[in-house]
C-alpha cells in the first residue's frame, strides 16, 4: 500500500497572511508529514511538551516535539538533555565559559555546567507540532 495516495495534499501557491491573493488552488502534490519533518527514521523520536519554560521560542504545553538524536547541538540548538536526572527542553548556549541551557521565559533561570556538573544531551530538536484547540461558534 502507497502511503503517499492516503496523505492530504499540499497546495501549491503559499495561502497570504496578510490580504487575500487570488484563489490559486493548484495542488502539488500529497505532503507526507514524516517526509517533512524526519530526516533521520531510525534516530529520530517524538516528544510531548510540558512547561511554559520555552514559550518565547514558540512551544507551548502539550506541543509535539520532532527530536533527531543524530543532530549535532550547536551553540543555539534546541535541545531534550538530562539535567539531574530530569529531562529538559532549552536552549543550548556555549561560550568561553562552557555549557549552559537557557530558556525562552524570564520565569525561569539559566542552567549552568560549572566544571564537574554532567550535561547530557539527548537530541536535537527540528520542528515542533502546534495544535489549535477547535473553538465554539459564538451564538
Amino acid at each position: 500500500m502507497n502511503k503517499k495516495k492516503n496523505s492530504p495534499p499540499l497546495m501549491e501557491t503559499p495561502v497570504s497572511c496578510g490580504f487575500p491573493s487570488p484563489a490559486e488552488q493548484y495542488i502539488e502534490s500529497p505532503l507526507d508529514l514524516n517526509d517533512l519533518l524526519v530526516k533521520r527514521p531510525a534516530a529520530t523520536f517524538f516528544v510531548r511538551a510540558a512547561g511554559d519554560s520555552m514559550l518565547g521560542a514558540g512551544i507551548r504545553p502539550g506541543d509535539i516535539l520532532v527530536v533527531d538524536r543524530s543532530a549535532t547541538p550547536l551553540d543555539g540548538s534546541i535541545v531534550i538533555a538530562c539535567v539531574d536526572g530530569e529531562f529538559t527542553v532549552k536552549y543550548l548556549r556555549r561560550d568561553d565559559a562552557g555549557f549552559r541551557l537557557e530558556p525562552a521565559n524570564r520565569k525561569y533561570r539559566t542552567i549552568a555546567f560549572p566544571e564537574g556538573r554532567e550535561l547530557r544531551i539527548f537530541g536535537v530538536v527540528t520542528a515542533c507540532i502546534h495544535q489549535f484547540a477547535a473553538r465554539k461558534a459564538k451564538k
